[in-house]
């Protein structure tokens, strides 16, 4: 069992998120990061929807109330288990009575706490999910709040510690360190606008907004403009949409996104960089390339490899080292 001592209502349980119910006005919530979620599960040899503490302020702390072993992922910072450093994307021991603290990062913006076996929370429609908006799934339907106590659904677990793996980010993103590269896919509505705005969008860096959270991600840069006035019925959308509002200004939707909307959209964040968008911090800025469906296919499956391969790997160390 651990115990929630600092954190922010922020802070939830998510899984890989509730699909299949758009149609009844459901969003997906779900990971804002799932290579963390589904990187941090193989360290534990858990599931890859097992549900995990998603953390997006810090610092955050929990005591452990029994022996048991956790692991971190997401945040590329340093964590500490009483006052002992514990490196990033790393599998430890914590005794009872111990306190894990999680610290910011400069580059990322979210770190996940893993328990063996994901976090026991019932599933609702289909996942463990926190769905913040519609107050259900997670833990009681809301985000965490100091002295909420919860327990890992395989807490006996007895594998391997001490171990880990590098940030997906240096092996993903080499030398984009500094301004993120998101692919996007032109959308339904992109030749509605100018071609100065198009190529705007395209060269310039755009900065995330304080305003920004996991229902969207609000854009400050130069505005777009529309070659004529744009009146939309609102249509359904899903995470990743980059809708342009009446200001100029884009809005990316992100997992707790509404499922319909009225804004045209402008392009669409291909999934195999909706990790990395989620990892930019607010206040961060962000720059766009364009892809076509072709390129976005083979983007997916390049990283699909990548990460059957690395769960492959750590999946026999694990197994060799239990």
């Amino acid at each position: 069992m651990i115990e929630i001592e600092r954190t922010t209502p922020l802070t939830s349980v998510q899984d890989n998120g509730r699909f299949g119910a758009l149609h009844f006005g459901v969003g997906t919530a779900g990971v804002m990061d799932p290579l963390a979620l589904r990187l941090g599960n193989a360290l534990l040899g858990n599931h890859p929807d097992d549900a995990a503490i998603e953390v997006p302020l810090f610092p955050f702390r929990v005591r452990f109330h029994r022996d048991g072993i956790f692991a971190i992922s997401g945040g590329d910072s340093q964590a500490s288990l009483d006052g002992r450093p514990v490196p990033a994307w790393w599998v430890a021991r914590a005794r009872s009575g111990e306190v894990l603290t999680l610290n910011a990062s400069r580059f990322s913006a979210r770190s996940y706490l893993h328990l063996p076996g994901g976090v026991d929370v019932p599933r609702v429609l289909g996942s463990r999910s926190t769905q913040l908006r519609g107050e259900f799934g997670g833990w009681q339907g809301r985000g965490l709040s100091a002295g909420d106590r919860l327990n890992a659904r395989t807490p006996d677990y007895r594998g391997a510690s001490d171990f880990g793996i590098a940030s997906p980010r240096l092996a993903l993103q080499a030398g984009s360190l500094q301004v993120p590269e998101i692919r996007v896919l032109p959308a339904a509505e992109y030749t509605r606008f100018t071609a100065g705005s198009v190529q705007r969008f395209w060269q310039q860096s755009w900065r995330i907004t304080p305003q920004s959270n996991r229902y969207g991600y609000r854009l400050e840069g130069e505005g777009l403009v529309a070659t004529v006035p744009l009146e939309m019925r609102s249509h359904g959308i899903i995470p990743g949409v980059i809708q342009v509002t009446h200001s100029g200004q884009p809005i990316i939707q992100m997992r707790d996104a509404q499922p319909s909307g009225g804004y045209p959209k402008l392009g669409t964040v291909i999934d195999a960089d909706m990790w990395l968008l989620g990892q930019v911090p607010v206040g961060s800025q962000v720059r766009f390339v364009e892809v076509d469906l072709a390129q976005a296919q083979q983007a997916q499956q390049v990283q699909d490899r990548w990460l059957e391969n690395l769960c492959h790997q750590i999946d026999r160390y694990r197994r060799s080292a239990g």
